[in-house]
């Protein structure tokens, strides 16, 4: 049965500064859709968001809204100017009857609704914009990264909430586990073109495959065409000039079509370096204790950190993850107890607020103005893993066009930014990478190869994130803070946490408040019961490493069988034999792995 629509596109363009950011568009939105809005950082999917509620004029085409629908966008920054509490902001459209609607998802989203205005936290003011759409209730919600400053608990409430609405909405998201339960249908933005399949998050990147491949197949057989055209008209357009005019013709326009073919957007060239080794123990802690006047962060807490771990910090927002995180790494000193750094550690940090950027500076500056990254008496030149590149170049690996680079940093997205602190942390070699939120904002693909990145990474990871669906992929350990200056370890990621702790946290309030009354379940031993979902992943990825380091030994030895190597290059000499003993090494280590994780899934 047809949908009544709530919200059309007709054949709606835009252009942002001389280019077009999206042409053509058609779109209905209809009763009861759940649409996940997919693109690159930087395609434009905020800005659609914006057309689709009406706050930007489209250049052309049209935007109606069926009578009696009410459209409700979740700004990014709201404007809190006016109002004197949280609270008051959020029920401001609503009877004095409905006021229950806002405490109630100020409960579920956890924030205050009595806290100033002027105290409040960018986060906590993201969260009353969110409460005051949700207590709204309209016919058709644009939910911009709702989840960005939500902790784990929240966002399971705000997924119970829009699973049970009837409402429809459109969702913009990096969070793959919160998009694959409520989405139904998929939009997808891609070089100004919008496209519409109807399968949900979980079927995009098959559809998205699909589609690649037959571009290129389409873009093959023009090639082949437009070769075959020139080549005749090389050889016999002499001899009938009059009568092939048109032939002629139809291979410039051939031409003209290929180059309006846009190519898509590569995939960004992130690397990491591990550089040199870092000792086998890197962070041993004992007995930590931290509290803020009352308020109690960590008690008696200790831990031992081994090269080569992935450890997640999982818990509320406010509970102290990223305080302790800052203990860990000597940034700030516990109440009490001991902190005692490993040997020969190269850290690199990702933080939160994206503090280490200037708004005012330009993307070139940024990477220029980086102590670490200056080349000394070149002022176009960074260095980058130990070798200089032109800034333009390496911003180009990362997806920023030359255009870019004298911009300021405070024209970016969200994403930009992040991918540009991330250009700034693997120029550097490190082997301790602290990572506070480094999923926020990113889009698939890229967040994709970040994970890949890790999984390969030789250093220890610290990792504080909200994205259950990241944390599985990518830790080994977590450390759950649990409030009341509670921390527990738990072997793998957010799943094997919460099968350890006895299953899934609700999302009501209720039973929130229920199993915080109740005594926390010690961890479960994991000997004996087959594998986590860490280890699972890690003995499917392992034959591919084995293999990958099986060829790279293989052109070593080639390369070092050559007699005179050592007398005509010594430099390349060395760094091949350093570089054949590593591998060797790795290959070592790859294979005990498995050989370990196999047994282990055998007996179980």
């Amino acid at each position: 049965m047809a949908r009544a629509p709530l919200l059309q596109l007709s054949d709606l363009s835009l252009t942002f500064g001389g280019d077009p950011l999206f042409s053509g568009i058609d779109l209905v939105i209809g009763e009861g859709d759940r649409l996940v809005l997919v693109g690159r950082n930087g395609s434009g999917k905020s800005t659609l968001m914006k057309v689709l509620a009406g706050l930007v004029e489209q250049d052309a085409g049209s935007r109606v809204v069926s009578p009696g629908c009410k459209v409700s966008y979740m700004q990014q920054d709201p404007d809190l100017s006016g109002f004197s509490t949280l609270g008051e902001f959020a029920s401001s459209e609503l009877d004095l009857g409905e006021m229950y609607k806002v405490e109630r998802a100020a409960e579920g989203l956890r924030f205050d609704p009595d806290r100033p205005v002027e105290t409040a936290s960018g986060g906590e003011r993201r969260r009353a914009a969110l409460a005051k759409l949700m207590a709204e209730e309209p016919e058709l919600m644009l939910l911009d990264e709702p989840t960005n400053h939500l902790d784990i608990s929240a966002i399971r409430w705000l997924e119970s909430e829009l699973k049970a609405t009837r409402a429809a909405y459109v969702l913009i998201s990096h969070d793959r586990a919160f998009l694959n339960e409520l989405t139904r249908a998929t939009l997808w933005l891609d070089r100004g073109n919008l496209r519409r399949a109807e399968v949900g998050f979980k079927g995009f990147e098959a559809w998205r495959d699909k589609i690649w491949e037959e571009e290129d197949s389409a873009r093959h057989k023009m090639d082949r065409k437009i070769k075959a055209e020139a080549r005749w008209a090389v050889e016999g357009i002499s001899a009938r000039r009059k009568r092939n005019q048109g032939r002629v013709r139809a291979l410039q326009d051939l031409r003209q079509e290929r180059a309006d073919m846009i190519r898509r957007q590569g995939t960004a060239a992130m690397a990491l370096d591990s550089g040199p080794k870092s000792g086998k123990k890197v962070i041993e802690a004992v007995g930590l204790s931290k509290a803020y006047g009352d308020k109690l962060i960590l008690r008696d807490f200790s831990v031992t950190v081994q090269r080569g771990d992935r450890v997640a910090f999982v818990g509320p927002n406010g509970v102290g993850k990223t305080t302790l995180l800052k203990m860990l790494t000597g940034e700030e000193a516990p109440d009490s107890g001991t902190v005692k750094l490993g040997t020969n550690l190269q850290m690199a940090v990702f933080d939160q607020a994206r503090a280490r950027l200037d708004p005012e500076a330009t993307l070139w500056e940024s990477l220029i103005g980086d102590p670490e990254m200056r080349v000394s008496g070149q002022a176009d030149q960074v260095m980058v893993r130990g070798q200089p590149k032109h800034v333009v170049g390496y911003l180009k690996e990362f997806l920023f066009d030359e255009a870019q680079a004298r911009a300021p940093v405070r024209s970016l997205s969200g994403g930009e930014k992040a991918r540009l602190l991330l250009a700034r942390i693997m120029a550097r070699e490190s082997n301790l990478l602290v990572l506070d939120e480094p999923t926020n904002d990113l889009d698939v693909e890229t967040l994709d190869l970040l994970q890949e990145l890790l999984d390969s990474y030789d250093g220890t990871v610290l990792l504080v994130s909200h994205d259950r669906d990241f944390l599985d992929r990518v830790a080994t350990m977590s450390i759950a803070m649990e409030g009341d200056g509670k921390a527990t370890l738990y072997a793998g990621g957010w799943s094997d946490y919460q099968a350890q702790r006895g299953g899934e946290t609700s999302g009501s309030a209720d039973k929130a408040q229920k199993d915080k009354d109740k005594p926390a379940p010690k961890p479960e031993k994991t000997k004996g019961k087959g594998l986590s979902f860490t280890e699972k992943h890690r003995l499917e990825e392992l034959p591919a490493v084995i293999e990958r380091l099986e060829a790279e030994i293989a052109k070593l030895e080639q390369l070092l069988s050559d007699g005179d190597l050592f007398t005509r290059e010594p430099v390349k000499f060395r760094k091949a034999t350093e570089a054949l003993s590593e591998r060797q090494q790795k290959l070592a280590e790859a294979e005990e792995e498995w050989l370990t994780l196999e047994e282990k899934a055998e007996s179980a």
